[in-house]
């Protein structure tokens, strides 16, 4: 690892043996290292932007909006509104004089026409910069509107993802506990499932055979007055920790609903995530319910996947996603196809999501944090990679390097969460790893 910035050497560690993987993390980017993590407002919009009956306005050029133009691979059971990256525009001379008058004019405009259930305001780099009272601005036409408009702090230069994350729960706060309406027996919150593909669905079928019910989603095809009556759920089960935890914490501290990490990647934690729910109500039917669900869904699924694992066997492959408990429910996915991982990292770890995908590891694998693209490159052409999983920004890596490649962000179009999602990742990998393409590519082993 010679060629490593001197420091960014204790953010990346090589398993060498049964030790403890010791790894510097949750720190700020290195400024010149191009990481791949994104920024506040890209956080808190990713988060935010699977509310389907609500008004989005971000507040800032309009190249922040075309970012994060429908950013995610979420889909809508109904409303379409959050696919409209509205945006105020601002130019030269509202850095000058100021953007108020701006967000003022078009979040009025925008709410008589599209008539939203609620408005969410963005605050980009430049308002940070010239001051905009975007809270007064939403304040005042929450009063003439008589809907909620919600200003999301995400301003920020030195910020990244997961501050937008926090800032997204902030806002989202603000609307949980504000309906008394009753909620149902055996009523749970998804947090973090934002729908990607249509999976959100999936689990929600997973969960109705189980007798559960689903009081809000929190984000992924979420509903204003849903969220809203949050409150009355008995139990939030989190599966993007990264984003949601901060939400979950909150809940439980305001309102006393306890909440649970899950994963629904992978048989071994779909498995588990399901039943931990119905272990928490405590249900003989329902976890006798869980069970036949299960073992019905285990009998279609290993079959095909041990057809797939025959030609798969002895593959290597390179992790890297935004979210570690991702990086650990592949780890495990891989395993039960016969795919080593010789490098993994994630762009928001904690110290003991490392410890976890080191114990899971094989000696020799490589675990980084907070990666950038020469660094991927390094540690793929070193290993002898096969495949990498990653997201938009990884794409172009393994694809200079004539590496297969499997999207597992949230961008992505094709479904990977709960058993069916297993298939379509088994079935997804095999396409990519065995292409006949790469015997024309010929630069597996060039740098890039």
């Amino acid at each position: 690892m010679n060629d490593i910035l001197k420091d960014r050497a204790l953010q990346i560690a090589t398993r060498t043996g049964n030790e403890e993987v010791n790894i510097d993390c949750s720190k700020a980017s290195l400024a010149g290292s191009v990481s791949q993590r994104a920024c506040v407002f890209c956080g808190s919009r990713v988060v935010l932007f699977p509310i389907v009956d609500a008004l989005h306005l971000i507040h800032g050029p309009v190249g922040c909006a075309v970012y994060t133009w429908d950013i995610r691979g979420t889909v809508s059971s109904g409303p379409e509104l959050h696919r409209q990256s509205f945006s105020t525009d601002l130019r030269e001379k509202h850095v000058i004089f100021g953007g108020e008058k701006k967000l003022y004019t078009t979040l009025t405009s925008l709410i008589d026409k599209h008539n939203p259930k609620a408005a969410f305001v963005y605050s980009t780099c430049i308002v940070g910069v010239i001051g905009d009272d975007v809270e007064a601005i939403c304040r005042k036409v929450e009063k003439e509107k008589h809907i909620p408009v919600i200003p999301v702090n995400s301003a920020g230069f030195k910020g990244s993802k997961k501050d937008g994350y926090k800032a997204a729960c902030d806002a989202l706060a603000q609307l949980i506990g504000t309906s008394d309406e009753p909620a149902p027996e055996f009523s749970i919150n998804i947090l973090g499932d934002f729908n990607l593909a249509g999976e959100l669905w999936l689990l929600e079928e997973y969960y109705r055979k189980m007798g559960v019910n689903i009081l809000a989603r929190i984000t992924g095809d979420g509903r204003i007055d849903d969220i809203r009556k949050a409150h009355k759920a008995q139990l939030n089960v989190v599966q993007c920790a990264g984003s949601m935890i901060h939400l979950a914490k909150d809940m439980e501290e305001k309102y006393g609903i306890p909440f649970k990490r899950v994963s629904y990647f992978g048989v071994e934690d779909m498995s588990q995530a399901l039943y931990e729910v119905a272990e928490f109500f405590g249900s003989s039917h329902m976890m006798e319910k869980t069970r036949e669900l299960v073992s019905e869904e285990l009998s279609k699924l290993l079959p095909v996947l041990e057809k797939y694992r025959e030609r798969l066997e002895g593959k290597k492959a390179v992790i890297y996603v935004g979210g570690a408990f991702k990086a650990v429910s592949l780890i495990k996915a891989l395993r039960l196809l016969g795919i080593q991982t010789v490098v993994v990292g994630s762009q928001t770890g904690k110290k003991e999501d490392y410890e976890i995908m080191g114990r899971l590891c094989d000696p020799g694998t490589i675990l980084v944090d907070d990666s950038n693209p020469l660094e991927l490159a390094k540690f793929a052409r070193e290993t002898g990679a096969d495949i990498f999983i990653g997201g938009v920004k990884e794409r172009p890596i393994a694809f200079k390097m004539g590496l297969g490649f499997c999207d597992h962000n949230h961008e992505r179009k094709e479904a990977l969460a709960g058993y069916v999602g297993m298939e379509n990742f088994a079935r997804e990998l095999y396409a990519s790893v065995l292409s006949p393409v790469w015997q024309f590519a010929g630069m597996k082993e060039k740098a890039l």
